[in-house]
């Protein structure tokens, strides 16, 4: 089982976009309050389509209790200020993948709590900001799944 962390999500579309992704690798998706929107909102169920029920999603008050409470031992953050491109890690069943808000990334308060050879960033041409959430989610889990020969995340 791979796991994805959302961590303060903003817009609901990638977030709906993640829960689809999210079932169809057999990824857990953890979200982390508050998040500016109800998981309720149609914006959130159409862009999931009727992936809902194949989910498996979680919601948190925090990120430490998502940790403890689903037993993570590996956490990459992704980040422009990672210095690791994300395909350098040999990945495991059970890593987690943690992505901050739309607008404004991780808290530098949360970064600091991951050791920075786990904080990875995607490559992008020199001068641009950073790509869309849901793409960024999607670069980062289809690595790790291929490193893991696509092995069915939802038996582990």
């Amino acid at each position: 089982m791979l796991h994805i962390i959302l961590y303060e999500p903003e817009i609901p579309q990638n977030t709906g976009a993640l829960i689809r992704l999210s079932a169809n690798m057999g990824a857990y998706l953890h979200l982390i309050h508050p998040f500016a929107f109800d998981l309720s909102e149609k914006r959130v169920r159409r862009a999931g389509l009727d992936y809902h029920e194949l989910a498996n999603v979680y919601e948190h008050t925090d990120l430490n209790t998502c940790l403890k409470d689903h037993d993570i031992k590996r956490v990459f953050a992704l980040t422009t200020k990672g210095t690791q491109p994300h395909s350098s890690p040999r990945y495991q069943q059970g890593d987690a993948f943690l992505f901050g808000p739309e607008s404004r990334g991780l808290p530098a308060d949360v970064l600091e709590q991951i050791s920075p050879e786990q904080r990875l960033r995607i490559p992008m041409k020199t001068g641009a900001r950073s790509i869309n959430l849901a793409n960024a989610v999607s670069i980062m889990t289809y690595e790790a799944w291929r490193q893991l020969d696509y092995a069915d995340l939802s038996n582990n």
